[in-house]
């Protein structure tokens, strides 16, 4: 009954007053409060934090994985070719060098078979008379950037220089701008898909990955390859490597590899034989 009473008298006092209907409000809040002994706080509280921090730091745009970008530009960003022909691209990439880039060459001629290099400008300027050999046995020469950086670290500007550069590099020995560039590393992002897409470019990473790099055996190398490979597949393997690096084994497995991909009726064809498309 106090309380009634309370109230009562108070919304007496905001009538005469003149108070809004906000401020009665807030008299039957108050009594409200009280009757469930709740006390009204004399000062505003803080608001308690968002355990998980604030939304913008979690629902900022992130970076498309490799995956995601493959997926969303299929015509661009290119893995293997059609499984509908028995074909196979044996690919090699940081060439050239002095050492192992012609033992490459050495067994691919041996065999008859013509390959796609994937070739780094400042190795083109080191080496021009194994690039000018790669042309002449046939071989497809393809775009892996001027210094072999790591493509999404660096500004447009010096992206674009890194693939224009190389591009003038191998136009001059080949007569032709390639249309075909690999990321070193595998790495690229979206924005650098699109420019590339403006330029008609692909982007031909692989599907099967020798990881001869790791400095691996023949019989390792080989069966890396041979464990995964099936009509389409682009092989990733490297003629070149850094300070370092063995690639005996890459060497020494071509022979192998080759000998049985033709007997499981492969054939061994470049890059752009095998999606039907330009150098």
């Amino acid at each position: 009954m106090k309380h009634r009473w309370l109230i009562a008298g108070l919304l007496a006092v905001c009538v005469s007053a003149g108070c809004t209907q906000t401020n009665v409000q807030k008299a039957k809040q108050s009594d409200m409060l009280n009757r469930t002994g709740i006390s009204t706080p004399k000062t505003q509280s803080l608001t308690p934090e968002l355990a998980g921090g604030p939304e913008r730091h979690l629902r900022e745009p992130s970076p498309m994985s490799l995956a995601d970008l493959r997926s969303k530009y299929r015509s661009t960003f290119l893995l293997s070719g059609p499984a509908s022909k028995r074909e196979v691209a044996l690919t090699f990439d940081d060439a050239p060098d002095a050492n192992f880039t012609p033992k490459v060459l050495d067994a691919l001629k041996k065999e008859g078979v013509k390959a796609t290099f994937f070739v780094v400008g400042n190795r083109v300027e080191a080496h021009p008379d194994i690039v000018r050999r790669m042309v002449q046995e046939g071989h497809v020469i393809g775009n892996h950037s001027y210094s072999h950086a790591n493509l999404p670290k660096l500004s447009n500007s010096a992206f674009r220089e890194e693939i224009t550069k190389t591009d003038s590099l191998i136009r001059a020995y080949t007569g032709y701008t390639p249309h075909l560039i690999r990321p070193p590393y595998g790495n690229i992002d979206e924005d650098q898909i699109r420019w590339l897409s403006s330029q008609h470019k692909k982007i031909v990473n692989w599907n099967v990955d020798s990881l001869d790099w790791k400095g691996l055996s023949t019989e390792q190398v080989a069966a890396n390859v041979l464990a995964h490979v099936h009509p389409g597949s682009i092989v990733l393997q490297h003629a070149a490597g850094g300070a370092g690096e063995d690639l005996s084994g890459t060497v020494n497995a071509i022979p192998e590899l080759i000998k049985k991909l033709r007997e499981d009726g492969v054939k061994l064809v470049t890059v752009p034989e095998l999606l039907g498309i330009s150098p």
